[in-house]
């Protein structure tokens, strides 16, 4: 009976803290939809007459085009790295996901500053040939010069995902398609496609949801969208209320998103009736085409990768003394510390979680699994707008605590770290928890249960035998974390507090004063560490075999 009660008090214990974690998530969500139903002020009438439909076409067609574009390039380069042999193969294998290391914002300032009237292509066309150039013709800073921004620094989650599908793919789909006579183009088309299209529209997602949280680039080229509607309402206007609606109509573009998601995915599955599966072994290419896919390869690599860093580095160079200084050390030591901090506690809160949900079943187990990743589809500004409405309901409530009390001095909570840390959480806990759950998948229950029967507590099973099992997928959690919080724009411009700067606030301010080539060194470390932590990632899932 005391084991029972015990038990049952240690259910609670769990179910308490999971219960918790969702109202942090859920609370700022149901803010927005409530907003949504509220009197409308004079500035909405405003924005809805006026701007609304501008908002929505220019975000509508960023979405459109990037998937598009994304969906043909990371498709195609996984097919090839998956299906044949050709030069730096092997490089461009992990290569191709470096792109990720670049933030699209800092894309942005790149290629603007090289396209420019003053940047080096016109510049050197004009001194060495002679020649004057349409101003048009160079001019990024449109629609389609965000989706081609958009494009080369978000194909990688299309092509990460696509290629890790088709490598666990069996080789006779394809010598069958090929022995029926279908060309390599064939089929691409009829076979690879249709099999990898749950795969393909998932990675899609991904991008769509990351073009719909970016705030750096639209801002730049000065493109109208919902999350610099958003910032200027909330900035500007100093109205609140429009922007919780701004905010609104930005998640149900989001849901409708997901739900396309579904429909897309439709009801499809694909598996094998034995686990022999022969995988596809890369088919050696000669001649002309050989070198026609090297070349393709090389210059998706080289627009998206070699030349904004080495633009960036030449930059870097022209300005690191002006640029460093104490002020610029105190940005680096705020970038690590706040995304440390962050991380730590998101990978802690998934080690949590994801061993509740592992251990036990029921409504709340399944239902904080699916709400602690729901963070993640919430664009940034959404996020933000939320959260700031959050803490001033929480300052009232300290606020009338210590005026109960007589304390002379009230706590207030948007004007610190606590605010724009709990924004983080919210927006990367998805990132974290995935990869924890991920672990637990991969060790299973058996060696906690075999703890259990032996004598040993849940407490020490959980820190003796679980942990150390999970230590590959906490270090990859953390990782992906880490990173995702150092490029984070639009949450740190909205919550940071006064007096208080990152890396990547200062090499937006540095951009959006026209000081592109002192905004280089804040955003090549930015790059540098992200590159690094991808290449750490890249090799703790090889030695884990994931």
């Amino acid at each position: 009976m005391k084991h029972i009660q015990g038990a049952f008090r240690h259910l609670n214990v769990w179910a308490l803290l999971s219960l918790l974690l969702i109202l942090l998530i859920f609370i700022p969500n149901v803010l927005i939809a409530i907003n949504l139903f509220t009197d409308p002020t004079e500035n909405w009438e405003h924005i809805r007459q006026y701007l609304l439909k501008d908002y929505i076409y220019n975000t509508l067609l960023l979405v459109i085009f990037t998937a598009l574009t994304t969906m043909l390039i990371g498709t195609s380069l996984a097919w090839l790295i998956v299906n044949y042999q050709f030069p730096l193969r092997n490089f461009f294998k992990w290569g191709f996901i470096l792109p990720l290391a670049i933030p699209p914002y800092i894309g942005a300032y790149v290629y603007h500053g090289m396209l420019n009237y003053t940047g080096f292509i016109q510049v050197t066309l004009r001194d060495s040939f002679h020649i004057e150039v349409n101003q048009q013709y160079f001019n990024i800073m449109t629609i389609p010069g965000a989706i081609f921004i958009f494009t080369l620094f978000l194909y990688p989650y299309v092509y990460v995902i696509t290629k890790g599908f088709l490598e666990k793919q069996s080789a006779s789909l394809f010598e069958n398609a090929r022995l029926l006579g279908g060309g390599p183009l064939l089929t691409f088309f009829r076979v690879v496609l249709p099999l990898s299209r749950s795969t393909i529209v998932g990675g899609v997602v991904l991008v769509v949801l990351e073009v719909l949280n970016d705030y750096g680039v639209v801002s730049y080229f000065g493109i109208q969208t919902f999350s610099t509607a958003i910032f200027r309402t909330w900035y500007g206007m100093k109205d609140l209320d429009s922007a919780l609606k701004l905010a609104g109509i930005l998640m149900v573009i989001v849901i409708a998103v997901l739900m396309l998601e579904r429909l897309v995915r439709g009801k499809k599955r694909y598996s094998y009736s034995t686990a022999n599966i022969r995988q596809i072994q890369p088919q050696p290419l000669r001649g002309y085409k050989k070198w026609l896919v090297f070349g393709y390869s090389l210059f998706i690599f080289s627009i998206a990768f070699i030349i904004p860093i080495l633009q960036l580095v030449s930059w870097a160079t022209m300005t690191y003394r002006k640029v460093i200084s104490d002020e610029f050390m105190t940005l680096i030591y705020n970038s690590i510390i706040v995304a440390g901090i962050a991380s730590t506690i998101i990978i802690i809160v998934s080690l949590i979680v994801g061993n509740y949900t592992r251990l036990h079943k029921g409504i709340i187990p399944g239902l904080s699994s699916r709400v602690i990743t729901l963070g993640y589809s919430i664009p940034g500004a959404a996020i933000a707008i939320a959260i700031i409405t959050l803490f001033i309901m929480i300052d009232g409530c300290l606020e009338s605590f210590s005026a109960m009390f007589n304390l002379d001095t009230a706590i207030v909570l948007r004007t610190t770290l606590v605010m724009l840390i709990s924004a983080y959480i919210i927006r990367f806990m998805a990132v974290g928890y995935n990869a924890v759950e991920g672990g637990f998948e991969k060790i299973g229950s058996s060696f906690t249960e075999a703890s259990r029967v032996l004598g040993m507590s849940s407490v020490k099973t959980f820190f003796k035998v679980d942990i150390p099992m999970l230590r590959g997928a906490l270090l990859g959690g953390f990782i992906l974390v880490f990173v995702d919080i150092l490029k984070e724009l639009p949450l740190t411009l909205f919550l940071q507090p006064f007096n208080f700067s990152t890396l990547a606030t200062q090499a937006y301010r540095f951009a959006s004063d026209e000081m592109v080539h002192e905004a280089a060194l804040a955003s090549i470390l930015i790059v540098t560490i992200s590159a690094i932590s991808i290449y750490v990632f890249h090799k703790v899932l090889d030695r884990d075999g994931s």
